[in-house]
């Protein structure tokens, strides 16, 4: 009820109100985007890939909401950009020039800010070279250098784009962009997730006092990690 309350309170203030709607169209956008699969894809295929238990690819999945096994034009996700920050924060640590932008105040951090925006692409390149030629080289039916390099092209615009995305959310919206698209992903994947659950209890694969032992110690980390 206190939460209720609160976002209430803060929905009548007309300048936190148009954060809120901000924010909420631009989850819009990016949950549209996660649907648009990138050109000359077999489906099928990609079905058979994401059958079953995939481990590490289900992480992927989860942070992009369904783009990642869905081969859309969001399929890298916001990751590039997570990981060109954890990049440039220790760079600061080992490179006497990363540790003088960062007591320059502002303006070091807007020149470490556009460092990490470059390195965003470049990551993103790879990352799409990697996918394309490599993982979902089988699920592209035409496979002629023009399509993958559009491909290519297609998926580092992308993880660019939410980039921006998540920027203008800190700007015009409630904030922590990249991080509220990280959520909305996660967010997106719950029903399925919970759909697979329920689909393993009642085929006997799952016991229902493990998941509710596993719920509990999920929340309770969660706690324990807003606590600290």
């Amino acid at each position: 009820m206190e939460l209720v309350k609160t976002f209430s309170k803060a929905w009548k203030v007309q300048e936190i109100r148009q954060k809120i709607i901000f924010t909420l169209l631009m989850m819009l956008v990016f949950r549209i985007g996660s649907n648009i699969p990138v050109p000359g894809i077999n489906r099928e295929y990609l079905a058979q890939m994401f059958t079953g238990e995939t481990g590490l690819l289900d992480l992927f999945d989860l942070f992009s909401g369904g783009a990642f096994s869905n081969f859309t034009i969001f399929a890298l996700s916001i990751t590039p950009y997570v990981t060109a920050s954890i990049i440039v924060q220790l760079l600061t640590i080992a490179f006497p020039y990363f540790e003088r932008l960062a007591r320059e105040g502002s303006e070091g951090r807007k020149k470490m800010a556009t460092i990490t925006r470059y390195m965003t692409v470049a990551l993103g390149l790879i990352q799409a070279i990697g996918l394309t030629v490599g993982l979902f080289r089988r699920a592209i039916v035409d496979q002629s250098a023009f399509n993958m390099i559009t491909i290519i092209i297609v998926l580092t615009a992308g993880t660019a784009f939410l980039m921006w995305l998540g920027e203008q959310i800190n700007e015009y919206g409630i904030g922590n962009g990249i991080s509220m698209i990280i959520f909305a992903g996660i967010v997106a994947r719950l029903p399925s997730a919970v759909r697979s659950v329920y689909t393993q209890i009642k085929d006997g694969a799952v016991s229902v006092v493990a998941v509710i032992v596993l719920v509990i110690a999920a929340i309770l980390v969660t706690m324990v990690i807003i606590e600290m």
